[in-house]
């Protein structure tokens, strides 16, 4: 009797073990697709060039991706294109002053050129405002309307924007900032 007890104990031990193992194997498989979901990255590579090249942070640019389009290449209701979500005026605008002198409304479709363009405009409104905050906030609500927000309040921060949904987007880009940061730190290179 005391045999068959300790047998029955050793064989649910070695189905615990069994089990503990598969799911030692299954959660690493299961995190990679809750974070692909949750918080994708793609174009990882494209996204450490662009941040080399025009000196900027690669989680700002994998956030601003996520806060516009998730990493999907899509077209939207006002006729933004690609990951970035550059409008086709914006682009004609970066390829002029970027020398993009074979550029064509097609190439948004493309992700080294999405983003590189996504990117450039990027650092075009750091420089412009000196502040990540108001930067966004003009990728995401236009140049004019930032413009008129700091004539009224010079010391502008995130939380006195008027349009309801800028306020937001810029929230959801600087939270994603800060994921990106900490779960992909050695695929952007950080």
């Amino acid at each position: 009797m005391a045999i068959r007890r300790r047998r029955r104990v050793a064989a649910l031990a070695a189905f615990v073990a069994i089990v503990a193992t598969g799911f030692a194997l299954v959660l690493p498989v299961a995190d990679r697709a809750v974070k692909e979901v949750t918080l994708p990255l793609r174009h990882e590579d494209i996204i450490r060039q662009q941040a080399r090249d025009k000196q900027l942070d690669p989680a700002l640019i994998a956030a601003v991706i996520y806060a516009e389009s998730h990493f999907r290449d899509q077209t939207s209701h006002a006729g933004a294109r690609g990951l970035m979500q550059i409008t086709p005026q914006t682009a004609d605008e970066i390829a002029r002053r970027s020398g993009g002198t074979q550029f064509v409304q097609g190439d948004l479709a493309t992700p080294q050129v999405n983003i590189a363009y996504g990117s450039w405009y990027l650092r075009w409104l750091l420089r412009r405002y000196e502040d990540v905050t108001l930067a966004v906030a003009a990728y995401n609500a236009g140049t004019g309307n930032v413009d008129r927000w700091i004539a009224r309040d010079p010391d502008i921060g995130a939380r006195d924007i008027p349009f309801p949904e800028t306020r937001a987007y810029v929230r959801k880009v600087l939270d994603a900032r800060r994921e990106y940061r900490r779960e992909y730190a050695r695929e952007l290179g950080l």
